[in-house]
């Protein structure tokens, strides 16, 4: 197995950090290693935010839920999907932008998933941790008046990212055939595998834990899949000018 491949299987989430800042030119690196994605279109529909400010980092705390380590990182990041800029472009050339559709909104967040992991792969081949915040959507309003965000552009997630004071296990993934399928899409060996893989979910929380948390991978997707997921998301977006149409 190469570095690469070695390196993106161990990955783990990190949510405490030690007070060590990260320098300016490795921070400029990782985000030309962001922007070296591959981009639908040539659209670079990313933009991102560094947040640096105290009393918004305690906002930022907030709105996902008391997520401390957004405030005690050395740097959290809001990764924003962007076609605001693309859009002026088109007032520069005298035409007429045809913003709010579906394809176009697909476009842009795919763009920011593709840079931030990029990001991500970067930021931990150099030792530092990470943990994505998708908690900022639970209200992505004030997060986007926060951050005085334009129409056309929306917070997809923050990213915190600092040099680890923990040491946690990867977390297991479920089988590869579960996930790769050829031709079609059988599922017919999936439930005999995912109930082997759940034992082995319910093993990592036991001993992440100390035995306080013993839950299954399918026991958790279906309290996920069987509540609403914010449902503001989409009145949300529509404000922003993400029409759908």
């Amino acid at each position: 197995m190469n570095s690469v491949i070695e390196l993106l299987k161990s990955h783990r989430s990190i949510r405490k950090f030690t007070d060590k800042k990260i320098s300016q030119e490795l921070l400029s690196d990782l985000i030309q290693a962001g922007q070296a994605a591959a981009t639908s279109s040539f659209l670079q529909g990313v933009t991102v935010i560094r947040v640096t400010d105290g009393e918004k980092k305690a906002a930022f705390v907030d709105i996902s839920g008391g997520q401390k380590y957004v405030a005690t990182a050395a740097e959290f990041l809001v990764f924003c999907a962007d076609l605001d800029r693309s859009s002026r472009c088109c007032e520069w050339h005298d035409a007429k932008a045809t913003v709010g559709f579906t394809e176009q909104f697909i476009i842009a967040t795919v763009d920011v998933g593709l840079f931030a992991q990029n990001v991500v792969v970067a930021a931990e081949s150099e030792g530092l941790g990470i943990c994505y915040i998708g908690g900022i959507r639970n209200n992505p309003a004030r997060a986007a008046e926060l951050l005085e965000l334009p129409n056309n552009v929306y917070p997809v997630f923050g990213l915190c990212l600092g040099y680890p004071d923990q040491d946690p296990e990867v977390k297991p993934r479920l089988p590869v055939p579960v996930v790769l399928k050829e031709n079609s899409y059988d599922d017919g060996q999936d439930r005999a595998l995912i109930d082997a893989y759940d034992q082995d979910v319910r093993q990592y929380y036991r001993t992440r834990t100390g035995g306080k948390k013993e839950m299954s991978w399918s026991e958790q997707m279906s309290g996920l899949l069987g509540k609403e997921s914010r449902p503001h998301m989409r009145a949300f977006l529509k404000d922003q000018g993400f029409d759908m149409k």
